[in-house]
């Protein structure tokens, strides 16, 4: 299987540890295992004593019980068995797409969006056709578009909800409307679904509104914990045994550590949400006031998810523009280019609020000199 260099992350590989000022993450703002255990139920010295007697076997190999509990109840309609972790939500993507996508399949994918959903489908020999946002629309997918697209034999359709870069939502409406054009066909509908909006909008997981719905998660992005690698997929039953034997080909487990650290923090996800929901409204408001003074940046803002993608009105590339940035000012932005996308940058908005009004002061300060 070729595949070509994943655009974003090649960047973050190379660039993210010479920031000062990082803005580009789509995280928000990672908790330390300190603020992650105060955030919960037990002192220190009681998770520590728990997490020490930890045997360092592989484990539950699908996940413990109870981190498949707590995941189900995430979900309307889902059971444990219904649960497989996964190697973050990437690794959720990979076993989902690896699969049930195959040499000759058509495959209808949003775009941009997070580049595993179009080019992992492509490197496997899929017919891949581009199911394209535009700014000019808010972002939002054409439903009519689909209908142009879908065939009678598309295998699946994948989105990004809420989508990366961009922070599009697509609601209940919206979804209702996709899983009516792919019942018809028969087609999977794949929903890497890792950006949950802090804001109250009916936005139900496709598992719970289409029995040939794949959900897939991790608490790397709205729980703050990319470092754990947990993930998950979760999909009906006859589906899920399709993923099991697929599953004993890519990973065997996530690793004890992790599946505890993530047990913990979905049973403490209230209080986890509770503070992000805090951060990220603060940060949008501070983030829109920028906005609005900066002649040179314009936006589709987003609802209140951890990704933004402004417009920068420069006469270079953006990708030359975000390499003098983080040059001359330490701070990293994502550019556009990496998404296919020339003239916008992903500026990630949920980290700690005081990187991000430092971050912003330094990019109008180098925004000046296009002046």
């Amino acid at each position: 299987m070729k595949l070509p260099g994943f655009g974003c992350e090649e960047w973050l590989n190379v660039h993210e540890k010479e920031a000062t000022l990082d803005i580009a993450q789509s995280t928000i703002a990672s908790l330390t295992m300190e603020e992650l255990i105060e955030l919960g139920e037990m002192s220190k010295e009681e998770f520590y004593e728990e997490i020490m007697s930890k045997k360092m076997n592989y484990g539950w190999i699908e996940g413990s019980p109870e981190f498949k509990e707590e995941v189900s109840k995430l979900y309307k309609n889902v059971t444990p068995e219904m649960v497989l972790e996964t190697n973050g939500c990437t690794g959720a993507n990979l076993l989902a797409i690896s699969a049930l996508v195959n040499e000759g399949d058509h495959v209808i994918a949003m775009h941009p969006s997070y580049q595993q959903l179009y080019d992992l489908p492509r490197g496997l020999g899929a017919e891949v056709d581009l199911w394209e946002i535009d700014e000019e629309h808010g972002w939002m997918p054409d439903l009519k578009e689909l209908r142009k697209m879908i065939r009678h034999d598309t295998r699946m359709i994948c989105i990004n909800n809420a989508n990366n870069p961009t922070g599009t939502i697509l609601d209940r409406k919206f979804l209702e409307e996709l899983v009516k054009i792919a019942s018809e066909v028969g087609a999977y509908i794949l929903s890497d679904e890792v950006y949950k909006p802090m804001e109250d909008i009916d936005v139900p997981s496709i598992v719970d509104i289409y029995e040939k719905g794949i959900a897939t998660n991790s608490l790397s992005k709205t729980y703050s914990l990319p470092g754990v690698r947990v993930g998950w997929v979760v999909a009906a039953p006859e589906i899920t045994d399709i993923f099991r034997s697929y599953r004993d080909y890519t990973m065997i487990c996530c690793g004890v550590f992790d599946d505890y650290v993530a047990t913990y923090a979905l049973k403490n996800k209230e209080r986890i949400l509770k503070r992000n929901h805090d951060l990220i409204y603060r940060n949008f408001d501070i983030l829109k006031e920028w906005v609005d003074k900066e002649p040179r940046v314009s936006l589709v803002f987003p609802k209140h998810v951890s990704v933004s993608f402004i417009k920068l009105d420069i006469p270079i590339g953006v990708e030359e523009f975000c390499l003098g940035l983080l040059k001359d000012t330490g701070v990293l932005l994502i550019p556009g280019n990496r998404f296919d996308l020339e003239g916008h940058a992903r500026l990630g908005y949920c980290a700690r609020t005081e990187i991000l009004i430092k971050g912003l002061e330094k990019l109008s300060e180098y925004l000046r000199k296009f002046d």
